[in-house]
């Protein structure tokens, strides 16, 4: 699936992933391939990527947190998030 993250400010990330978990206003939460359509505001907290492989813009980089080779982490404050076609679009604060 592919998953974009933006703020106001930029594009944070874009790219091919196996998996997200994000921080919901009921909990954490994770989306794989085929989930089902969803729309849930964020809140603060941790989102979790797990993907082959990672390429990001040279100025955003350093918002991440690297795990392993497949896992890196991203903190934010407050969010939307919607999943739909395998495409899943976070706006994070």
């Amino acid at each position: 699936m592919i998953l974009e993250i933006v703020s106001p400010e930029a594009s944070i990330f874009k790219g091919e992933v196996n998996s997200v978990s994000v921080p919901g206003e009921d909990g954490n939460f994770q989306m794989l391939n085929n989930h089902a359509p969803i729309v849930s505001i964020l809140q603060n907290g941790i989102v979790k990527i797990n993907a082959a492989s990672f390429s990001f813009e040279e100025n955003e980089a350093k918002k991440f947190t690297k795990v392993n080779d497949q896992n890196y982490t991203l903190p934010i404050v407050s969010g939307t998030i919607e999943m739909k076609d395998n495409k899943v679009i976070v706006l994070v604060d």
